[in-house]
């Protein structure tokens, strides 16, 4: 045989054997992530997907998905069959029952502490000591979704609240970000949005439902994704270490941009627009500017001076006004509880003046002003929680936000959410009136 058939010989069976090759290859990686699927459920890792897409409200928790929550605390959560990060409840109210809705964002949703520890089951406990309530059941129901603004939460009471028939329904309004969760300019989510139409009438817009990004989330092809990543903890893992370097890549570049930012923000102001349309988008432009450069939620301790911050506001106190209507309309009781930020119930007074000095704040409780002065003149029950919660952690030297070593910051802990739960029930059972 000549060299030329050796080497045809040779490609033909390399050819013939690549396939065994690349058999062996994926079933070596086959084996290797079944090691590490095996590894990372033996030591109980999981990172399950607690939320779906909602056609009403752009996202909405998941029904029947559980696992533990480890991004602030560690706890294990279940979400209910009606997808409320609850017990079971019938939606028909029993007999000789005092039942209320809690609607609010992440502070009700409290995936941060076991469920008896949320404030709200903290309210069901207090509220069956209270004597004007005797021979009652008390039952509170929680409908708190991470992430969620007034317009979801109106969009809540709508769609899922009325029905389960509350006697009281409770709005728990988180100010370090509800506020600005109402407008399009600073939430840049495509979410449902409430706007006003000829400056009078607020109307919904739901234009998300037709945004490339929604029916991308919304899609087949997406959904079978979530199930991989539900069901693989190697999957988990990996979406998990993507999620800390776009964390660590954001924090650097917000940094980095402090001071181009305040430029453009300087820029835009110096900038002479030729239109009334022109001068608005501007007139935004360098309201965002200006929030990037200071902290968009360290804003709502100043009184608002920009288009886009008046905005916000308005939407707001407008959407409260509207839930107050439709409570009464329905015959139920409308609470509105405005919550507290971590810095507001810091308990060293030093480092609060010091905070206020850094963003050019007098008064750290003015969100909390702001939406009481609301309910005095739309006769809106408003109950502030953070003055009381700050007087709370001065006197006993506690955090009431946060844990381990991001003490101070975040999400109530379980200290907070005992203290506000005694605090909404005292308040409850004060007003309540047979």
């Amino acid at each position: 045989m000549g060299r030329k058939e050796q080497r045809e010989g040779k490609r033909r069976i390399a050819s013939d054997r690549w396939p065994v090759k690349l058999l062996l290859v994926l079933a070596g990686l086959a084996v290797g992530l079944l090691v590490v699927e095996i590894g990372l459920r033996i030591v109980g890792y999981s990172f399950p997907i607690f939320y779906t897409t909602d056609l009403d409200r752009g996202i909405a928790l998941r029904a029947g998905a559980e696992g533990w929550y480890r991004r602030e605390g560690k706890n294990y959560v279940r979400i209910n069959s009606d997808g409320l990060r609850d017990v079971e409840h019938t939606k028909a109210k029993p007999a000789n029952t005092l039942r209320i809705a809690v609607i609010g964002d992440s502070y009700a949703e409290a995936f941060q502490v076991p469920l008896e520890n949320a404030f709200w089951a903290v309210m069901e406990r207090r509220l069956e000591q209270c004597g004007k309530l005797a021979g009652k059941q008390i039952e509170v129901i929680n409908f708190g979704v991470s992430g969620y603004g007034t317009a979801q939460e109106l969009i809540t009471l709508r769609r899922k609240v009325w029905d389960y028939s509350p006697d009281i329904v409770l709005l728990a309004v988180c100010t370090g970000n509800d506020i600005t969760d109402n407008s399009r300019a600073f939430k840049k989510t495509e979410i449902p949005y409430f706007v006003y139409r000829d400056g009078e009438q607020l109307v919904l817009d739901n234009s998300f439902q037709d945004s490339r990004t929604f029916r991308l989330r919304n899609s087949a092809l997406n959904r079978a994704g979530l199930w991989l990543r539900d069901s693989l903890r190697f999957v988990q893992a990996i979406h998990e270490a993507q999620l800390a370097i776009k964390t660590r890549l954001a924090a650097r570049r917000a940094q980095s941009n402090t001071t181009a930012n305040a430029a453009t923000a300087t820029t835009t102001a110096a900038t002479a627009p030729s239109s009334a349309l022109e001068r608005s988008a501007l007139a935004t432009a360098s309201d965002i500017a200006r929030s990037e450069e200071l902290g968009l939620d360290n804003l709502i301790y100043r009184e608002p001076d920009e288009a886009a911050w008046k905005d916000a506001w308005r939407v707001t106190e407008g959407l409260i006004t509207l839930m107050r209507e439709e409570v009464k309309d329905k015959g139920a009781k409308f609470l509105v509880v405005t919550l507290s930020n971590g810095i507001q119930v810091h308990p060293d007074a030093q480092a609060r003046r010091a905070f206020m000095q850094r963003v050019g704040a007098t008064d750290l409780f003015y969100p909390d002003a702001r939406l009481r002065a609301l309910g005095e003149r739309e006769n809106i029950n408003v109950l502030n929680l953070a003055p009381a919660l700050q007087a709370y952690a001065g006197q006993h030297k506690i955090f009431l936000h946060g844990f381990d070593k991001n003490i101070g910051n975040g999400h109530w802990n379980t200290e907070g959410h005992a203290r506000a739960g005694e605090l909404i029930a005292q308040k409850i059972c004060e007003d309540y009136d047979k």
